[in-house]
C-alpha cells in the first residue's frame, strides 16, 4: 500500500534525523565541555618547570585533568548511545536482590547514615547495568549535596505495572528555579560549583535510563529540606524499547 509505504518511509527519515541530532549535540558538547581540561593541561605542560617538586605537582594535575576527561568521554558516550539499538539488555531481576546490592553498593560511597526506606519483592524485567548506573549517580549526588550527619535512604516499590527506585536525602535541597533545568547535559544547580567538582552530566545519564526503559525520573525536593530523586519504570520493558 503506497500509504503504508510513505508512513514507513516517514518514521524511517524521522529515525535518521534523531541520530544526527543526537550527533551533533554529542560533538557539541565534547567540544564545549572538553576545551576547558585541554586549556588547563596544555597550559601546565608548557610552564613545566625543572624543579622535581614543582614537576611532581605538575604531573599529578595533568593526570587529573585527564582523568576527567575520561570521565567526560564516557558520560558523553552513553548519552549518544541511548538511541542506539541494543542500548538496553533486557533481563528479569530480583527487585529484593537488587534492592540489596544498590544499597551495599552506595553505601560505600561516604560516610552518611544509610537508610532502606523500602524493599519490593516483585520482579523487574530491565538493564541491571544501565539501571545500576542510574541510581549510583543518583547517589553519588545526593552524597555532594549531604553532609556525615546527614542520611541518604534508597528504596524500591513496585504495584503490577510500575517499579519505583528512591534516592532520599536530607540534605541542601534543590530550589523551584533549578529544579526545571538540572536534568539538562552541563547542568547543575545554583552553586554547586561550590560544593564539588563534576561535569553536569549525572542526571542527564538518569534520565536517560529511566527514559530508554520506557519511564521517567520524579523530583520532590525543598531547600533545606533535602531531595528525594524516583526513577519510575514499567515492570516489564518491551524488547522494542531494549532495540531501539
Amino acid at each position: 500500500e503506497p500509504a503504508d509505504m510513505a508512513r514507513s518511509f516517514n518514521a524511517m527519515l524521522d529515525r535518521l534525523e534523531g541520530i544526527f541530532r543526537s550527533q551533533r549535540e554529542f560533538i557539541q558538547d565534547a567540544n564545549h565541555e572538553l576545551r576547558d581540561p585541554l586549556t588547563i593541561v596544555r597550559g601546565h605542560l608548557q610552564l613545566l618547570d625543572e624543579d622535581p617538586e614543582e614537576r611532581q605537582r605538575t604531573v599529578e594535575l595533568v593526570l587529573d585533568e585527564l582523568d576527567r576527561m575520561g570521565r567526560i568521554v564516557d558520560d558523553l558516550k552513553l548519552l549518544a548511545d541511548v538511541e542506539q539499538p541494543g542500548f538496553l539488555r533486557l533481563e528479569r531481576i530480583s527487585l529484593e536482590d537488587f534492592s540489596q546490592e544498590l544499597f551495599s553498593k552506595a553505601s560505600a560511597l561516604a560516610p552518611r547514615q544509610w537508610e532502606v526506606d523500602g524493599v519490593g519483592h516483585e520482579t523487574l524485567f530491565g538493564d541491571r547495568h544501565r539501571m545500576t548506573e542510574a541510581v549510583m549517580n543518583l547517589a553519588h549526588n545526593a552524597v555532594q549535596h549531604t553532609s556525615d550527619s546527614d542520611t541518604i535512604a534508597i528504596g524500591t516499590t513496585a504495584n503490577e505495572n510500575e517499579v519505583r527506585i528512591s534516592v532520599r536525602d536530607t540534605g541542601t535541597g534543590i530550589s523551584a528555579a533549578d529544579q526545571a533545568k538540572i536534568f539538562g547535559r552541563f547542568t547543575r544547580g545554583s552553586g554547586a560549583h561550590l560544593r564539588y567538582a563534576g561535569g553536569g552530566l549525572g542526571l542527564a545519564i538518569v534520565k536517560a535510563v529511566a527514559e530508554a526503559h520506557g519511564g521517567r525520573v520524579e523530583l520532590e525536593s525543598y531547600v533545606g529540606e533535602g531531595a528525594t530523586f524516583t526513577i519510575v519504570v514499567p515492570r516489564y520493558a518491551s524488547e522494542s524499547i531494549a532495540g531501539g
